[in-house]
């Protein structure tokens, strides 16, 4: 069997940058293990997979290398990207997941592709993790956490950009993440981060579309704004902007193609 995939770096207006996801549509969903070979094949932080539901609604499943994952923003932004540059006059779709429901994808008219999702705040942790406070070797000034991570607050982006990882110790904190975060020193962001999930998928994440559902309501409430620019400081590097409205959370970036190409199964 062959199939068409698609490889797009998200939140990112230049290759090798951002995050990159494999994209692959079919007509009928193939079977999990299927999908997880795949997905492991490909070693990306996630592949995203896609069926035809209706009239500019998909259906998409999100696999890393490792595991299924429920939620996973920058490869919503790649098969956005992947489907609007198949049908150059569409500028809505409307993805269905079953941990999160409705995804409303918008291309906009600066040609950023924005994402409405749900809106994940964190809420303070009053004990903080051991394993947390091991996993990591500077010591956070506060600690959130929602469904997917726990929220390291640091009080310099030298922190966050320095601080090192135990992933011996942040992977017994499963099914949680971790993400270290700050204020932003530069002018041009409000606020920095990385992301860690040993647990989930790999290392360190190059961009992460899914955190900032709740990076964004939580700096909103720390710096009394409700539209902010994102900087991830991985090596790669990635800029989201984050419009927190109520209960959702709207996420808009870039995406550029790196590779189309056919794969055998």
């Amino acid at each position: 069997m062959e199939l068409e995939i698609t490889v797009v770096d998200a939140f990112t207006d230049s290759v090798f940058g951002g995050n990159p996801a494999a994209v692959i549509i079919t007509d009928e969903w193939l079977s999990d293990d299927l999908m997880q070979s795949i997905a492991s094949e490909n070693n990306l932080s996630e592949t995203a997979f896609l069926v035809l539901a209706g009239t500019s609604v998909y259906q998409i499943r999100w696999f890393s290398p490792l595991t299924e994952i429920d939620f996973c923003g920058h490869a919503t932004l790649a098969s956005a990207f992947v489907l609007f540059d198949k049908s150059p006059g569409l500028t809505r779709i409307t993805f269905t997941a079953q941990a999160v429901g409705e995804l409303i994808v918008e291309k906009t008219e600066s040609g950023k592709i924005q994402m409405d999702f749900p809106n994940t705040k964190p809420q303070k942790v009053s004990v903080i993790p051991d394993n947390l406070i091991a996993g990591l070797s500077i010591p956070p000034v506060d600690v959130y956490s929602n469904s997917q991570a726990y929220f390291v607050i640091y009080e310099s982006e030298s922190e966050v950009l320095s601080v090192q990882r135990n992933n011996e110790s942040l992977v017994l904190l499963k099914p949680l993440d971790v993400v270290v975060t700050c204020q932003s020193e530069a002018q041009e962001y409000d606020f920095v981060s990385r992301y860690f999930w040993p647990a989930n998928g790999g290392d360190e994440d190059p961009v992460t579309g899914s955190i900032h559902t709740g990076l964004a309501p939580l700096w909103a409430d720390r710096l009394g704004k409700k539209d902010l620019v994102a900087y991830q400081a991985s090596k790669r590097g990635g800029v989201l902007n984050c419009l927190v409205s109520g209960d959702r959370v709207l996420i808009s970036g870039n995406a550029v193609q790196y590779l189309r190409g056919v794969i055998t199964v």
